[in-house]
């Protein structure tokens, strides 16, 4: 498989991953918004519960991130969609992140990288960070008490964590008591009465996500 250009308009694609094809959706800015040199690889919720590039969280967080100009890279973890391979606790999938970075790196060289994840995504982009180095990075409610949070490497980047108060899978408590335990701590944002999939609450993470990166920003 030939890996595909980063394409001028919105475009689903197929790219070579380790465990075969990864099923890719390419989303730009917006028409009337200024394109800055951003893209930014956004990971979904746990593949054995549904989570995948459609899940609305993801697609709220990439859809805030087009209107301040950037382009976002989603893709559906092996098993997931048309995604080849199958479920491999995080270790597959970051694998796969990997893959994704490093063609987005080689279509847009220029461009700054920010990593995002959801739940299971967010564990999977902070594994990832050491690696990758990205600009920045967002993670929405990191599961801190689900999966081994205790070798992920602190993200030296600006980093944005939004967390609701009332998440009934990833325990809030979990998440904050993981961020006191690090020299460098993230920006860290609460959303009160706030469920794990932020029912009735999207608007508000749009809101919360777009003022906790505006400062970091790429000039256009």
């Amino acid at each position: 498989m030939t890996s595909p250009d980063f394409p001028d308009t919105s475009s689903m694609l197929a790219l070579l991953g380790p465990a075969g094809g990864l099923e890719v959706a390419v989303d730009r800015p917006d028409a009337d918004v200024v394109a800055l040199p951003l893209t930014v690889v956004l990971c979904h919720p746990l593949s054995t519960e549904g989570g995948s590039i459609s899940n609305k969280v993801v697609t709220m967080a990439a859809r805030s991130l087009r209107e301040l100009g950037a382009n976002t890279v989603r893709f559906n973890f092996r098993g997931v969609g048309q995604s080849a391979g199958s479920f491999d606790h995080g270790n597959g999938e970051l694998q796969d992140l990997l893959a994704v970075v490093a063609w987005v790196r080689e279509q847009r060289p220029d461009d700054d990288l920010w990593l995002a994840g959801f739940s299971f995504g967010a564990y999977v982009s902070l594994r990832a960070n050491d690696t990758v180095l990205p600009d920045a990075l967002i993670s929405i409610a990191p599961p801190a008490g689900r999966w081994d949070f205790d070798k992920i490497v602190t993200p030296v980047c600006p980093w944005l964590v939004i967390q609701g108060e009332n998440d009934e899978i990833v325990d809030p408590q979990a998440v904050y008591d993981w961020i006191d335990t690090l020299k460098r701590k993230p920006d860290l944002v609460r959303m009160p009465d706030t469920s794990h999939f932020f029912h009735r609450k999207l608007i508000d993470l749009r809101g919360a996500l777009q003022h906790g990166v505006k400062h970091w920003l790429p000039a256009a």
